[in-house]
């Protein structure tokens, strides 16, 4: 069914929501004792060398930062205060974030456990779009007790460069014509979408801020980035034109788990045994989507730093732990090259939802299959005469509804906020 569009007779009006150091920030709300503290979340506060996930502005401020290691974070700050994370929790509070913007809108579209955009494009507001944010961050905080900053622009990329330039609490309005003052100046690497790789490439044309993107050759750009190289530059000047869509949270090509190791190992046991963690981790992601995936990627983190990937296309759709666990050990033994392991990843990549692959047969299902093929011509009569096929086995469109994607420690996604 085609979804209906907000009225943008006098163009768009889009929100980033974005929370503040989300998994501190709902430590602090649910321990108030916490307030005012240097906090830092990490996945195994008892080793030396857990990952800092996210920390408090009373952290940052002593140079505390994500993806540093606990023992690297207290030498900055001694008195930091190290908590595992609470993903139940933070869930809990993402689904009632979630609950309080869709209660303005219908066009919310979640990104991540802690951020997500709405359209509010001739919304029934009092006031203007400025005092729609400020209502809505003062109550996200006086209910949950959670600060957010807030974009507002007429497309996605300006809302999000926008809700990054002020915080905590922030709300900023970034227009299209105010881009030469704004949002020129700043590095390339500031640009949402550009990575340290991108930005050093783009170091190589003389590209080194945004307005410089913004005013570079088009073709001289997809020479050197491909499709990519076009896109930025429309970004870089304001050009956007993605809807805010409310089921992009169910469109997926690839799912996956990683995790960092205690220690770096070069112990072929322990990696395995880690292997088949994140096989287990993915069966069951793969599960709640009743999805199957047709390649595997492994991810190889060593002990420097320096990271591959290696993937293996399949001939045929895979779901089960140990299938994935066979190739990801197999890609791992090839691919390895001795040198001590830091963290580790699989990723089950071209995936699809079961109810849209077709059954491929083979020797061993064709007669099992024939043998049930009085019973779908049946049905397919049925389904003719009363419509939705009634015996239907593959979740519909809309139990998507009482669908839960969890959080994963790489890649957070939400509860249903439409519950």
């Amino acid at each position: 069914m085609a979804q209906l569009k907000p009225n943008s007779k006098k163009g768009r009006v889009i929100f980033h929501i974005d929370m503040n150091c989300f998994y501190a920030s709902v430590e602090m709300a649910y321990n108030p004792k916490l307030k005012g503290k240097p906090l830092a979340i990490a996945g195994n506060p008892e080793e030396r060398k857990g990952i800092i996930v996210t920390s408090s502005y009373e952290a940052r401020a002593k140079g505390v930062k994500t993806t540093m290691t606990i023992w690297q974070a207290r030498k900055l700050c001694p008195e930091l205060i190290v908590m595992r994370p609470n993903f139940d929790r933070y869930r809990e509070a993402s689904s009632a974030i979630f609950k309080i913007l869709s209660e303005i809108t219908p066009y919310v579209q979640p990104v991540s456990i802690d951020e997500g955009y709405m359209d509010v494009t001739g919304s029934n507001m009092d006031g203007t779009p400025i005092d729609l944010a400020v209502n809505l961050q003062q109550r996200i905080l006086n209910e949950l007790d959670i600060p957010c900053s807030i974009g507002i622009a007429p497309n996605k990329f300006l809302a999000k460069m926008a809700s990054d330039m002020k915080k905590p609490l922030g709300i900023t309005v970034l227009r299209k014509r105010e881009l030469p003052t704004t949002l020129w100046p700043l590095k390339v690497e500031e640009m949402y979408g550009v990575g340290e790789k991108t930005a050093e490439r783009l170091h190589t044309i003389d590209i080194h801020t945004i307005g410089d993107l913004a005013k570079k050759d088009s073709y001289q750009l997809k020479q050197l980035l491909g499709i990519n190289g076009e896109r930025l530059r429309n970004r870089a000047n304001g050009i956007d034109t993605r809807p805010v869509d409310p089921e992009a949270i169910y469109d997926f090509k690839s799912i996956g788990s990683s995790q960092t190791m205690a220690e770096d190992t070069t112990d072929v046991n322990v990696i395995q045994r880690l292997l088949k963690l994140l096989a287990e981790n993915v069966e069951r992601r793969m599960g709640r989507k009743d999805a199957s995936g047709k390649s595997i990627q492994i991810m190889i983190r060593y002990h420097n730093r320096n990271t591959i990937t290696r993937s293996r296309k399949l001939q045929a759709y895979i779901d089960k732990k140990e299938d994935i666990y066979q190739i990801a050990d197999e890609l791992f033994q090839k691919h390895w090259d001795g040198e001590p392991v830091r963290l580790l990843g699989i990723t089950v990549q071209d995936v699809e939802e079961k109810r849209n692959i077709g059954q491929q047969l083979d020797l061993f299902t064709y007669e099992k299959v024939a043998s049930k093929e009085k019973l779908y011509r049946t049905i397919e009569n049925l389904t003719e005469k009363y419509g939705e096929n009634p015996f239907k086995q593959w979740k519909s469109a809309d139990d998507k509804a009482t669908m839960q994607p969890r959080t994963s420690f790489q890649k957070d996604f939400l509860d249903d906020f439409r519950k």
